[in-house]
C-alpha cells in the first residue's frame, strides 16, 4: 500500500523562512488535521466536534489542548515517571492563547462538543512552537465542515533595535523590549497578550498593526488549502437551539423598563443580582406551574439578552454605569503594607469590591521554580501564583487544583513586574495573590497588591506598576461606542472587550485583550490605551500614598543576603569531601551556602536572618580561597621564630617568612618577636622556590642615606678623620 498523498500549502514570513501547512496523511479519523511545519518544528494539530448538542446544554463546549511531546527535542522527561504528565504552565498559557481566539468565532447557536489537540512533534531552536498553535488549530477547523466564522491566525510579535520580526528564535526573543503575540481573522483583532519594556501607547498600536499583516498572509493560506479540500465546502447543519417567539416578545416587552430602572439605580454586585433576579421571577409568577416548566428555560435565555442591552443602552445613552460612575471613574482605593507578620512582604489592595491579599517570600537560589520542558530548561528566580478561591464571588464549589484561568492571571501579573526586579537582585522571590473578593479585574488588583508588597518586603524594585481592565461597549446600528475604565464583572460579561494594561509611570509594561466581536477599529483600540494611561497612573498614585518607594533593608525575620565571586578551582575546597565542609558551615553559622559555575568563577550565595551569621560564614568562605595579593598589607600572626627570622600566618593554612633582613631597615641581630605575636607585613611575592616573602621594613619609613662628604674634608687631621692609625715603633 502506498503513502496517501498529502495536500499541502505554504507561505514565507518576512525574513524568508517558509511555512507549510500539510493534510491527508495522518489522523485522518479526526474530523479535521494538519501538520505545520517551519524548519524543523513540526506542530500536529487536530478537530473533532460532536454531530448533536448534549442535552441542556445552551453554550460552547470547547476545548484547546496543546501538549509537547518531548521526543520533539529528543529529550526524556525528567519526573519519576518518565512520561509527559500534566501539563507544565507554559503548555496550559499555550491553550489558552488558541482557545481566547477560536472561542468567540463558533457561531453563538453551536453547542456540540468540540475538541482541538495540538501536539509538538518536533522542534529546533530556530522556531518557537506556540507561535504556530493557532495557526495550527486554525487551519485543522477550516478543512472540515464544522461551522465556524475564521480562519484565524496567531504570531508572536518582537521587536530587536527598533525593528519589528515575527516567530524569533529563543535567541532573538532574549534581545527584544517588545514580546507580544496576536491573534486575528482577516478583518479584525481577536487577542492581544504579552509583555513590553516600558513603551508607548503608539508603539503598541504599530506592533499590533505590523502583527495583523503578517496574520493575513497566513489566512490566504489556508484558505487555499480548504479550497482544495472537498469536505470543507458544504459546512454541517444543526439545530442546538429551540426558540419561542411569543415568549421572546413577551419577555422583552414586559421587563425590558424594569431591568433599565434596576441598572440605573446604583447598587453593589450582590443587591443587583437580587434586584434582577426579583424581576425576572416577578415575570415568572404569572404562570401556573406546568406552564412556567415550559416557559422558564426560554424567558431565563430572553432575560439574559434583555439584561445586556438594557445595560450597554444606558452606558451608550446616559454615560451611566451599573454603580454610577461615569466611563472613566475609577471605583475607591484603599490598601495596606505590612499586614502579615510572618510573610517577608506583605499587602492588601482594595479597588471597588475587588480585594487582593498578596505576600512575598524571599528564598536563595535552591528555592528557584525549575522550569523543564521541550524548548527550555532553566530556574527562574521571579515567579507569581495567583489563588482565585470560590467565596471570593460568593460561591461554594469544589476545589480541583490549580484553574486554566488561575495560571493565565498569575502570568500576567507577573510579566507585569518581572522587568522591574533588577538584574542583580540576589534573591529568589514568589509573591502569591490570593483573591479575597472579586466584581472585575482581580488580576489588575494583584499587580497592584504584588508592588506593594514587594516594596514592603524590601526588594528594590526599578519602578512601581500598577494596572487596570478596560471595557468596550458598541452600538452596530447607531455607530456609537463608550470605553469603560475599570470595569465591573458585570461589564466584563455583558460588554465587548476585555482590555487588561499594565505599567509604570513611563510606559506599558504587560497587556492581555480580548475582543468579543468583529471588525473592531484602530482607532477605538487607541482611545481604549490612552484611557488606560489615565486610569493606570491614577491608581498608581493612590498606591504610591500607602508606601513609595521600597523599604532600604528586608525585614529582620527575612533572608539577608551576599554573593561571592571565587576562582572556580577553589569550590571544591569549599565544598569540601562529601560535601563535609559547606555542610558544617551550614550548620555552625545557620546559614544556606548555594554554589554555582559560571564560566572561570565560582558563584556563592549566602543567605540566613542573621547578617552576622553570614560574615562569619563569609569570613570562613575567604579563609578556604585565600590568595594573597602581591603589595597588599595584611596583619599576620608569628607562628615560628627562627635564627634567620620568623614565619608569619596572614591567614589560616597560609604563611610566610619574614626573613630577618627585612624586619627593620637597620641590622637586626635577633628576631624581636614570640610566638603569637600580632605583626603587620607586606607580601612581596615569591621566591624561586615558590615560598612567600613578607617585609615589614617596606611599611617603615625609608632612613635618609649618610651625608656625602668632600674627600679633602674627610683627609683633613684637624676633624680626626682619615687619618692613619699610627705604626708601632720598629
Amino acid at each position: 500500500m502506498s503513502a496517501p498523498e498529502a495536500i499541502i500549502e505554504k507561505f514565507q514570513l518576512k525574513d524568508g523562512r517558509e511555512v507549510s501547512i500539510e493534510t491527508g496523511r495522518l489522523a485522518k479519523q479526526a474530523n479535521g488535521s494538519v501538520v505545520v511545519r517551519c524548519g524543523g518544528t513540526m506542530l500536529l494539530a487536530t478537530v473533532v466536534a460532536n454531530k448533536d448538542a448534549n442535552p441542556g446544554v445552551d453554550f460552547l463546549p470547547l476545548t484547546v489542548d496543546y501538549r509537547e511531546k518531548f521526543y520533539a527535542g529528543g529529550k526524556i522527561p525528567g519526573n519519576f515517571f518518565r512520561r509527559e504528565t500534566k501539563p507544565s504552565d507554559d503548555e496550559v498559557l499555550t491553550m489558552r492563547l488558541v482557545d481566547r481566539v477560536l472561542r468567540p468565532l463558533f457561531p453563538d447557536d453551536f453547542h456540540a462538543e468540540v475538541q482541538v489537540m495540538i501536539s509538538l512533534i518536533s522542534y529546533d531552536d530556530t522556531t518557537m512552537p506556540e507561535a504556530l498553535a493557532g495557526l495550527a488549530a486554525s487551519a485543522a477547523i477550516a478543512i472540515t465542515d464544522i461551522p465556524f466564522n475564521g480562519p484565524m491566525s496567531e504570531v508572536r510579535v518582537v521587536r530587536i533595535d527598533g525593528e519589528f520580526s515575527v516567530n524569533p528564535s529563543m535567541e532573538n526573543l532574549k534581545k527584544a523590549d517588545l514580546d507580544i503575540m496576536v491573534g486575528a481573522t482577516k478583518d479584525s483583532i481577536v487577542m492581544v497578550e504579552g509583555e513590553m519594556k516600558e513603551i508607548s501607547e503608539q508603539e503598541m498600536l504599530e506592533a499590533i498593526k505590523y502583527a495583523h499583516e503578517e496574520i493575513k498572509v497566513q489566512i490566504e493560506a489556508q484558505e487555499r488549502l480548504a479550497a482544495r479540500v472537498p469536505s470543507s465546502q458544504v459546512k454541517r447543519t444543526y439545530e442546538h437551539e429551540k426558540h419561542n417567539e411569543e415568549i421572546r416578545e413577551k419577555v422583552w416587552k414586559e421587563t425590558y423598563d424594569k431591568v433599565y430602572a434596576v441598572a440605573k439605580t446604583p447598587s453593589a454586585k450582590e443587591e443587583r443580582h437580587e434586584n434582577f433576579a426579583a424581576v425576572l421571577e416577578e415575570f415568572l409568577s404569572q404562570y401556573s406551574e406546568e406552564e412556567r416548566a415550559e416557559v422558564e428555560s426560554f424567558a431565563k435565555v430572553y432575560y439574559h439578552d434583555v439584561e445586556k442591552e438594557a445595560m450597554r443602552q444606558m452606558i451608550l445613552n446616559e454615560g451611566i454605569r451599573l454603580d454610577g460612575r461615569n466611563s472613566t471613574t475609577i471605583r475607591p482605593i484603599w490598601s495596606e503594607i505590612d499586614y502579615l507578620p510572618g510573610a517577608h512582604g506583605s499587602a492588601i489592595f482594595t479597588r471597588g469590591e475587588t480585594q487582593s491579599l498578596t505576600a512575598v517570600t524571599l528564598g536563595s537560589v535552591k528555592d528557584a521554580n525549575m522550569v523543564d520542558s521541550v524548548a527550555i530548561n532553566y530556574d527562574e528566580k521571579f515567579f507569581l501564583h495567583y489563588n482565585f478561591p470560590p467565596f471570593s464571588t460568593g460561591e461554594a464549589r469544589p476545589l480541583r487544583g490549580t484553574s486554566r484561568r488561575e495560571v493565565g492571571h498569575g502570568n500576567l501579573a507577573q510579566r507585569a513586574l518581572a522587568g522591574m526586579i533588577p538584574k542583580e537582585n540576589p534573591y529568589t522571590i514568589r509573591v502569591v495573590s490570593d483573591i479575597l473578593e472579586s466584581n472585575g479585574s482581580s488580576s489588575m488588583a494583584t499587580v497592584c497588591a504584588g508592588t506593594l508588597a514587594l516594596m514592603d518586603a524590601g526588594v528594590q524594585i526599578t519602578k512601581p506598576v500598577s494596572g487596570i481592565a478596560m471595557g468596550l461597549i458598541t452600538d452596530p446600528k447607531s455607530g456609537k461606542f463608550t470605553v469603560l475604565s475599570d470595569i465591573l464583572g458585570d461589564e466584563d460579561h455583558l460588554g465587548d472587550m476585555d482590555f487588561k494594561v499594565t505599567g509604570s509611570a513611563d510606559g506599558i509594561t504587560a497587556c492581555q485583550m480580548d475582543i468579543k466581536i468583529q471588525g473592531l477599529t484602530m482607532d477605538i483600540m487607541e482611545t481604549a490605551l490612552l484611557q488606560a494611561r489615565e486610569g493606570r497612573l491614577h491608581i498608581l498614585g493612590e498606591i504610591l500614598k500607602t508606601i513609595d518607594k521600597p523599604r532600604a533593608d528586608v525585614k529582620p525575620h527575612a533572608p539577608k543576603m551576599e554573593v561571592l565571586e571565587i576562582p572556580k578551582e577553589f569550590i571544591g575546597a569549599v565544598i569540601g569531601p562529601g560535601g563535609k565542609i559547606i555542610q558544617q558551615m551550614q550548620k555552625d553559622f545557620d546559614t544556606v551556602i548555594a554554589i554555582e559555575e559560571i564560566g572561570e568563577i565560582g558563584r556563592i550565595e549566602i543567605s540566613g536572618v542573621s547578617r552576622e551569621n553570614i560574615n562569619a560564614t563569609i569570613a570562613k568562605i575567604n579563609e578556604i580561597t585565600f590568595v594573597p595579593t602581591v603589595g597588599e598589607t595584611y596583619n599576620g600572626k608569628v607562628v615560628k621564630v627562627m635564627d634567620f627570622g620568623a614565619f608569619v600566618a596572614i591567614a589560616k593554612g597560609t604563611e610566610g617568612l619574614l626573613h630577618i633582613s627585612e624586619i627593620d631597615w637597620k641590622r637586626t641581630e635577633k628576631v624581636p618577636y614570640a610566638e603569637g605575636d600580632m605583626v603587620e607585613v607586606k607580601f612581596l611575592g615569591y621566591d624561586d622556590r615558590k615560598k612567600m616573602r613578607l617585609s615589614r621594613k617596606a611599611l617603615l619609613p625609608r632612613p635618609p642615606k649618610p651625608e656625602h662628604k668632600p674627600r679633602e674634608e674627610r683627609q683633613n687631621p684637624e676633624n680626626g678623620e682619615n687619618q692613619q692609625p699610627e705604626q708601632p715603633q720598629a
